[in-house]
């Protein structure tokens, strides 16, 4: 019985600590550029869009096309930026152990 105490314990320390990383995630901040940093998408760990930055040389009417495939480039970076420091802090949770697929919060 004593096993399944501490297997129990360690449950809902993991848990815990699940919880302090999704509020950690919500507070961090990753920035993904494109167009040579003319662009700039600014992300929370969760992967949720906080700010969108472009650099008025940018602002021409005929080239709105350009700027919206910047835009959704430098979110796409943001996002895959948010994903590794995901993976990063689900790995030292971990210890190092590989997790399964299902425990990435990113799918």
């Amino acid at each position: 019985m004593k096993n399944f105490m501490d297997m129990m314990g360690k449950a809902r320390e993991l848990q815990a600590q699940m919880e302090e990383m999704q509020k950690e995630l919500g507070a961090m901040e990753i920035e993904g550029t494109a167009g040579a940093g003319l662009v700039k998408v600014t992300l929370n760990g969760k992967g949720e869009m906080r700010n969108v930055s472009i650099d008025p040389s940018l602002i021409k009417p005929d080239e709105a096309g350009i700027l919206e495939d910047l835009i959704v480039a430098a979110a796409q970076d943001a996002k895959s930026r948010a994903e590794k420091a995901m993976q990063e802090k689900m790995q030292e949770m971990a210890g190092g152990m590989q997790l399964p697929p299902g425990m990435n919060p990113f799918g």
